[in-house]
């Protein structure tokens, strides 16, 4: 798995870190902020998350905590976009196997496996996905995010044989992505033979082919 502390947040994006500094020294304890809130989050669940709870184990002063991560939304949404990362490989890697138009369905249902297994191996990203049902700034970074995947879609979508306008072919990757992460992001909360029987429900339910896919006969 790719080490998430050399991942770096886009700067300037709402909800995320103040800053990255690049000094060892600084750079240590911003990593320890991060490592520390992942484990607390795991612990307590975002609603139970605090900003103290930060200072208190790992002993840096709020001053210290304030100069990187402005409030809560700010250490959440970093540990969220790093993680989105995790599926952006993830997604990037299946949807490259579709060469043709035989390729959409199998490609579409080794996506859904390999998405709910990142959340799998990676259990504090539910946690991450809880906090933004209340958060909109968070809400506005996991939207962004679902734009990424659905453009990674439409890539792959484009290099098939196809006479769709591309405005049409655009909402189409949008909508499957987004049922795509609705899928696996209710199945994450199941337990595991629940999940795996509603999973391969909806992976049956995918399309064979680009027509299928826009309702085409």
């Amino acid at each position: 798995m790719k080490d998430l502390s050399q991942i770096d947040q886009p700067q300037g994006i709402a909800g995320l870190a103040r800053r990255v500094p690049v000094q060892k020294r600084s750079r240590e304890r911003y990593e320890l902020i991060l490592k520390t809130a992942m484990e607390i989050l795991t612990e307590k669940g975002s609603d139970g998350f605090k900003m103290s709870d930060i200072v208190e184990r790992t002993k840096i002063s709020f001053g210290s905590l304030y100069q990187y991560f402005p409030d809560k939304t700010a250490v959440i949404g970093t540990l969220l976009d790093r993680y989105n990362q995790l599926g952006h490989d993830c997604v990037q890697a299946e949807l490259a196997t579709i060469i043709t138009v035989g390729d959409l369905h199998p490609s579409l249902c080794r996506l859904v496996d390999s998405y709910y297994q990142v959340f799998m191996d990676v259990p504090v990203m539910a946690d991450l996905l809880d906090a933004t049902q209340s958060d909109k700034i968070l809400q506005k970074l996991d939207e962004e995010d679902m734009n990424v995947l659905s453009g990674f879609l439409l890539h792959a979508l484009e290099r098939l044989p196809k006479s769709i306008d591309k405005d049409t072919l655009e909402l189409a990757a949008v909508l499957m992505m987004k049922l795509i992460a609705a899928a696996v992001r209710h199945a994450i909360n199941l337990e595991t033979e629940d999940a795996e029987k509603m999973l391969t429900i909806f992976k049956n339910m995918l399309p064979l082919d680009v027509k299928t896919l826009l309702g085409h006969p």
